[in-house]
């Protein structure tokens, strides 16, 4: 899937519209990831009522107000307007953590080509392989929501792991996006990740005393406190 887009220019739907340009970036941005390519234009009027469906569901599924850890999922949006005004008035209207080939790119009509889309508006839904989940998948991103999502992960065989980086990796600097997963190894069991925590933050070290359960013994022991009185 990678391969889909090397020697290409990605530019993020941000307000400075960074552009993504070399290998580095693009794997990093692409690898081990859902795409989504978003064929549309503004004149469709199809596309104009899809798009706040697509948002929300990409917000649900990368947000971090909506979801702890973001999916692995990219969306590329495919521009097939008829002018560069149009594709930026189109792309105000979509998610800021999204990504667009440039108008000027003929690559654009190439990938409408490749993956022969006729109707718009058009989600092709991709393996990180290149291999195509779905070829259109607008209805089922408009009935099923972000359910349709965890079915293709599961398609794809995605398995998605929290972990922590080493403190050796702080200031390395990584030949490739993966080259943490590569290195990592992977605990996955709830003690472990626990006591690494605890033994971090300098707790659970055992140093406290343990307080000693009063037993009713105990109790009848202790002398009375309570105010004495002359009779």
């Amino acid at each position: 899937m990678v391969d889909l887009f090397l020697n290409r220019v990605l530019v993020e739907n941000n307000s400075d519209q960074d552009e993504l340009n070399t290998e580095r970036e693009i794997i990093g941005i692409l690898e081990n990831r859902i795409i989504l390519l978003f064929f549309a234009s503004v004149d469709c009027g199809k596309c104009q009522k899809f798009v706040p469906v697509l948002n929300h569901f990409f917000k649900r599924l990368k947000d971090p107000a909506y979801i702890e850890y973001p999916k692995l999922l990219a969306l590329i949006y495919v521009s097939l307007d008829q002018s560069e005004e149009q594709q930026e008035r189109f792309l105000k209207e979509m998610h800021k953590k999204i990504l667009f080939l440039p108008f000027d790119d003929p690559y654009r009509k190439e990938l409408q080509s490749l993956f022969k889309v006729k109707d718009i508006p058009s989600v092709v839904v991709l393996r990180p392989d290149g291999s195509i989940l779905s070829p259109n998948a607008v209805h089922d991103i408009s009935r099923l929501g972000t359910d349709c999502f965890h079915s293709w992960q599961e398609s794809a065989e995605i398995v998605e792991r929290t972990f922590m980086l080493n403190e050796a990796f702080d200031d390395l600097n990584l030949r490739s996006a993966t080259d943490p997963v590569r290195r990592l190894k992977y605990k996955t069991e709830d003690d472990k990740r626990r006591k690494r925590w605890w033994k971090l933050w300098g707790k659970g070290d055992g140093s406290g005393e343990k307080e000693k359960d009063e037993t009713p013994d105990d109790r009848r022991k202790e002398p009375d406190k309570g105010t004495w009185r002359k009779r």
